[in-house]
């Protein structure tokens, strides 16, 4: 189905004047001979791969600028544009000998985002656009006047879509600083200030000194299919919880399951990765944990509930303060980053009362609360944008973005400026083109 044809099917229309025309009437798709990556130089030319610039050729295969398709691999069918003098490689199809003054080069270009290129993808294990493939692509072919006037308001319209998503992407970023702030507010007395006129003050304890037990996990190999028991792993620790939705297992004996058993309260904690940003990174257990058992690259803090809340040292040792020295300590040249249970015994923090622990949680966790609503909205905004480029795009080829334009200037296109009249200057051009190429033959 053409797209002329799938506006119409869901009731949109095109403007009367446009046409629909094929890709390969008005432009040569083609592969150029592809440079291997031991061929590339420190400067030169640049040579464009699959998806963008890859480095610099001595030679260049376009002159001009050049419109161009990503034909091999995982990101087929995005489109670029090339530098002058460039070297296009052959994991990209080239929009050769396009008829640039009947067929604008970005308005081509936001007609082929518009359009998408999905459906002309072939191969699954090596996804591919063929020449062939591109034989069936069409476009809608507005007059030039009317080409340069959506492409100046397409060129307008993304780029405040483009600027909204980058203020949009910042958020993240400053929402992480903020829980990170409220976490050395709690740990370090500060969000609870107002308590301290009339109640005891906190004390410096280690992890150590309020730990009943610090165990490593099982050894034991564990399996997708065989297996009695769920063995928690790394990719089960999740930002302060358990994910148990990819899950493996083990059988284990009477003794093992007494002794890597969890209770509610319990904190599980990765001791050695290869990334020290994961060393550290620590899940508080809750009710719908205890069934599991956990592997050896985590360990086990059981906590004296009687002395601290196990929330508010799950929130301690997510702190900056802490953070920075378990990186410290754990950090190696060898690949494998790793905190032993000494280490971890000794690592201090401040301990108040029980009756302010829960206060300080209580409080994290309505500011965290609130940066979980921010984010939330801040996510739909995200995809919202996301959509808005696709929207605007397809605003622009249904006429719409032009229509006051159309009516404001109709010898702009009618007659000899018309669609009708630029497909038949494109005919003549390209069997020009044919019989001057069949002379020289």
């Amino acid at each position: 189905m053409s797209q002329a044809e799938a506006w119409e099917l869901a009731g949109n229309s095109i403007p009367a004047d446009w046409r629909e025309v094929n890709l390969m009437d008005f432009c040569y798709p083609k592969q150029w001979k592809t440079i291997s990556t031991s061929q590339l130089i420190d400067s030169g030319y640049v040579v464009y791969g699959a998806n963008g610039k890859i480095g610099f050729y001595n030679e260049y295969t376009h002159e001009k600028p050049t419109l161009m398709i990503t034909c091999r691999g995982a990101t087929c069918g995005n489109l670029h544009v090339s530098e002058s003098f460039s070297y296009i490689n052959g994991n990209a199809m080239a929009l050769d000998d396009l008829a640039e003054k009947q067929v604008l080069q970005k308005y081509l270009l936001y007609a082929l985002k518009t359009r998408g290129l999905g459906d002309v993808i072939s191969g699954s294990a090596q996804p591919q656009i063929t020449r062939q493939g591109l034989s069936s692509v069409k476009v809608l072919l507005a007059p030039v006047a009317e080409q340069q006037q959506i492409a100046a308001k397409l060129d307008e319209l993304l780029a405040q879509v483009d600027n909204l998503k980058t203020r949009l992407d910042t958020i993240p970023k400053i929402i992480k600083r903020f829980r990170q702030s409220v976490l050395a507010a709690a740990v370090s007395g500060k969000l609870t200030e107002d308590w301290h006129a009339t109640k005891s003050l906190s004390v410096v304890v280690t992890i150590g000194e309020v730990a009943s037990d610090i165990r490593y996990g099982t050894s034991k190999k564990c399996d997708y299919e065989k297996g009695n028991t769920p063995v928690i792993r790394i990719p089960n620790i999740d930002n302060g919880f358990l994910n148990l939705t990819d899950m493996k297992f083990a059988d284990f004996d009477d003794k093992e399951l007494n002794s890597l058993s969890l209770v509610v309260g319990d904190l599980l904690l990765i001791r050695s990765n290869g990334s020290v940003d994961l060393v550290g990174k620590t899940a508080l257990i809750s009710e719908k944990d205890v069934h599991c058992l956990y592997a050896g690259y985590l360990i086990r803090i059981r906590l004296n509930q009687q002395l601290v809340v196990p929330k508010y040292v799950l929130y301690c040792l997510q702190s900056s303060q802490i953070r920075k020295i378990i990186e410290m300590q754990a950090r190696s040249t060898s690949g494998v980053n790793n905190i032993n249970s000494k280490e971890l015994a000794a690592l201090p923090f401040l301990r108040p009362s029980l009756q302010e622990q829960t206060e300080i949680v209580s409080r994290v966790e309505q500011l965290f609360a609130y940066a979980d609503q921010i984010e939330q909205r801040v996510k739909d905004a995200q995809s919202r944008v996301n959509h808005l480029t696709q929207a605007v795009l397809a605003k622009a080829f249904r006429g719409e973005l032009t229509a006051e334009w159309r009516a404001q200037n109709p010898e702009l296109i009618s007659g000899e400026n018309s669609a009708v009249a630029l497909l038949a200057r494109i005919k003549a051009e390209r069997e020009q083109i044919q019989t001057v190429k069949k002379a020289k033959m």
